[in-house]
Parts: C-alpha cells; structure tokens; sequence
C-alpha cells in the first residue's frame, strides 16, 4: 500500500485487525475514535501513517470477549426458540453465536461480540476450517471417503475438497472450510449413510480436548490474535 495514499478509517482498523468496519463506524458515530483529539466522521480518510495518533476508547477493547463453548444435541445456535444455546449457557447470553451448529449437531462453537472473530469465522472467503467427527449406521468404505475428499455436487453445488479419515468401522472424521447448511448430512445422505452422531471437534487450533456439553472457556489472548489474523483485510489495490 502506498504510504501517501489516504484510505477510509473503517478500512485501515480493519486492514489491522483492531476493529471490524462496523465496530469502526459505529465507534466513530459515537465520538470514541479521534484523531489528534478531534471528532471524525464516518468514511472519512487519513493517510495510514497517522493511525498512530488515533486515539481509541480503552473500552471498546475491554469489553470484547469471545468464549469457546461445547454445545449439547437439542439446542438450537439462534437466540430463537425454548431450547437454544443460551439456555445451555445462560451466563453467556450477552454474546453471539459465530456461525452455527444445526440442533442435532454437538461440539464446539464460538459466542463473541468481537466484530473480527466473527468475520474471520464466517466472511465469505474465510479459511478457518473446522473438524467434525461423524458416527454412521453403516460400515465406512474407501471409497466413500474418497469421494468426500475429492468434493461432491448437491444440490446447491459442487462442495469444496475436503481432509476425510476413517476412524473406525462406522465413524469418519471430516474438515470443512465452508460452512452449506446441513453439508455433511447431506452429502451423507449421498452416500447413502445414515448419521447417528454429528461433533465438531476443532474450530482451527480449538481443539475439543477433554471438554463436555454444557463445559466452556474464555479464549486466551494469544487463541483470540491467532483467529484476529484472519480477519485482516488486504490493503487495497
């Protein structure tokens, strides 16, 4: 990026991985960001240089908090219906699922008000992956994991190519960097494989370990950086 170039406020704490363009503006509309002391206005542009002398309310910053959760089966991702995550994890209610984990599924989640977590999870060209590990009725066959490897066509499209193992007779574990609706009971399905149990297991380098349904924990500030990283937008061309 060219030093003398100005570029949008929103677009420079996002390029960095401070704020979210929307966490930005919201901020900037509120008086909360500064530069030099004076009030800025959405959209307005600076030269990257000076990013050193904008002045960001501490308390934006504290207040983000993204936890790791290990949903139970039955509980819906939405803060909609009687049965939804924040039941499991009321304490918790304050936050947001970053993306989503249908009802049938268990595993590991995020709940986060962190604009940048959110969009390194679910942004459209995001390469988080996530792991799952997958219980069948039927015996898993090599060919079959094969097929998932090399990427399958439903109806909404071909899928990405995936990382499949066998695990044992009837269980496969399975990574996904997209996040289709129902994709892996779907391509299953196509497989002629009935789903017993659906985990995810991993969310990048979050591992489930030894955590149980209901089990949480706050993310480490290093885990939250690590995730922040794929946040960060390219500088613009």
């Amino acid at each position: 990026m060219n030093k003398e170039e100005k570029i949008r406020i929103e677009k420079l704490l996002s390029q960095e991985g401070i704020l979210s363009r929307r966490e930005a503006k919201e901020a900037i509309e509120n008086g909360r960001i500064r530069l030099n002391g004076k009030k800025l206005n959405p959209g307005e542009k600076i030269y990257p240089y000076e990013k050193e002398n904008l002045e960001i309310d501490k308390n934006i910053l504290d207040k983000k908090e993204t936890y790791l959760v290990y949903k139970p089966r039955g509980y819906t991702s939405s803060k909609d219906g009687k049965k939804n995550i924040f039941h499991a994890f009321p304490k918790l209610s304050h936050l947001n699922t970053v993306g989503r984990l249908d009802k049938e599924s268990e595993g590991l989640i995020l709940l986060s008000n962190d604009g940048l977590i959110t969009k390194a999870i679910t942004g459209k060209d995001h390469k988080i992956e996530k792991e799952y590990l997958v219980t069948v009725r039927e015996n898993v066959l090599p060919w079959m994991i094969q097929k998932m490897e090399k990427g399958m066509v439903l109806e909404d499209g071909p899928t990405l190519p995936t990382k499949a193992k066998k695990v044992s007779h009837n269980q496969f574990s399975i990574t996904l960097r997209e996040g289709r609706k129902h994709q892996i009971r779907r391509m299953a399905n196509k497989l002629h494989l009935t789903v017993l149990s659906l985990k995810r297991i991993r969310i990048h380098n979050l591992n489930i370990g030894t955590m149980l349904p209901k089990n949480y924990r706050k993310l480490k500030k290093e885990e939250v950086g690590e995730l922040r990283k794929f946040a960060k937008e390219k500088s613009p061309s």
